[in-house]
């Protein structure tokens, strides 16, 4: 969803609100993740004074394998996200706070995306106590102990 922004730059008080979808087609381009369903996408730009802030909040769910004892489920995210729409910034004023817009358009898949996939964690467990697979044998250690542990000498 591309988002128009020259109106809302222009007018001191403008709002625009979004209710978005990205839908799976747009998920299925996204390498290394498995989206079990849509990214919804709620919230509002609004200029204040002339500064275009961004409050959006978006929710999703992940077919993702546990990276410990390699289980596979399905786990809800929801992030809430803040921007500083900006339509040019100076080399010496650049911050990760300000989103650049190019001819006043937003699009706004592409930064919630970019935003959701920075913001998952960098392991993905199962459940925070996951012990894993046995180096030995590779038994579930969260099914039960195995015997390896007492045959090493």
């Amino acid at each position: 969803m591309v988002i128009r922004l020259k109106q809302l730059y222009n007018i001191v008080g403008e709002k625009v609100c979004l209710d978005h979808v990205i839908d799976s087609e747009r998920l299925n381009e996204v390498k290394g993740f498995t989206f079990s369903g849509p990214i919804a996408i709620k919230g509002t730009a609004v200029n204040r004074a002339g500064i275009v802030s961004l409050k959006y909040s978006a929710e999703f769910t992940l077919h993702i394998c546990c990276d410990r004892c390699l289980i596979e489920f399905d786990r809800d995210y929801c992030f809430d996200f803040e921007h500083i729409l900006v339509r040019s910034l100076s080399s010496d004023n650049y911050s990760d706070e300000y989103i650049v817009t190019e001819n006043d358009e937003l699009d706004m898949d592409e930064l919630a995306l970019t935003d959701c996939l920075l913001s998952l964690p960098s392991k993905m467990l199962c459940r925070e106590d996951c012990k894993g697979l046995c180096p030995e044998c590779g038994a579930d250690l969260n099914q039960g102990g195995c015997n390896c542990g007492d045959q090493i000498g």
